[in-house]
């Protein structure tokens, strides 16, 4: 089977959805994909996605690639990791025997994950849910324990502009069915009016709907220009020691937030 296609690549896949058009080829970092991001590529109508991670890894269950493969979108998988510095994105590449192709050139090896081989992975991920079930306990105790005093209330939350108090509130984050989710609950947005909390790219799910975020809150790393700039009010997210990750691409758009 050989495919032929212009590249889209992005070490990120949420950063790449944004971007990809139909009859694109992806080229991606993404260890254990998930569900979410494999529904957002099979809706981009991608020609094929190429890998440079393990698609599934064996430690837990990932549908996305039988997400993919359902759709009839081939997914490769390649080693060959410095191929996202050598292909520029818009270039055309095409895949010939296990072989990716630029400039009619073979410059990587890259394999086919077929229905068989995912399969198999599966069951060696089933055999390694319960280890990786116990990790994700203590994971979290861990955290609770590093984040009691927020969960408690020691620490002071800064006031939100958006009246919060005696109002519904709706906070949107964009997941597994998350249309459907909205669409089911339609009625209700259009009849209680609940203050609308995006988180992330939740804020864009909201905007596909047909409705504008009063707030949208997070690392800023998911959620596009247009829905920050017509939000209401945005909160970034910090860390404990002050450091805002998303703060600087706020103010290099010009927007208020609270931090």
């Amino acid at each position: 089977m050989s495919i032929q296609g212009i590249i889209k690549k992005d070490k990120k896949t949420k950063k790449l959805i944004n971007r990809i058009n139909q009859g694109d080829i992806a080229l991606i970092c993404h260890k254990d994909l998930d569900e979410l991001a494999a529904i957002a590529l099979k809706e981009s109508k991608v020609k094929c996605i190429i890998n440079t991670e393990k698609t599934i890894s064996g430690k837990y269950q990932n549908l996305g690639p039988s997400i993919l493969l359902e759709a009839g979108i081939p997914i490769y998988e390649t080693k060959d990791v410095y191929i996202f510095d050598l292909i520029a994105e818009g270039e055309i590449v095409e895949i010939d025997k296990n072989k990716l192709l630029l400039n009619n050139k073979p410059i990587a090896d890259c394999y086919l994950l077929d229905n068989t081989k995912i399969s198999e992975l599966m069951k060696i991920a089933l055999r390694n849910t319960e280890k990786e079930l116990d990790k994700f306990i203590d994971n979290t105790l861990e955290y609770a324990k590093k984040e009691k005093e927020i969960i408690l209330g020691y620490i002071d939350i800064p006031e939100t502009q958006t009246r919060i108090c005696g109002k519904h509130v709706l906070i949107v984050a964009r997941g597994k069915d998350y249309k459907k989710d909205l669409k089911a609950i339609k009625m209700y947005i259009s009849e209680i009016k609940p203050v609308l909390i995006g988180v992330d790219g939740g804020g864009d799910a909201l905007l596909e709907s047909g409705y504008i975020p009063d707030i949208i809150i997070g690392d800023m790393d998911s959620v596009s220009d247009k829905c920050l700039k017509i939000t209401n009010e945005i909160i970034v997210h910090a860390y404990k020691n002050g450091k805002s990750p998303g703060l600087e691409r706020i103010n290099n758009l010009g927007l208020e937030s609270t931090v």
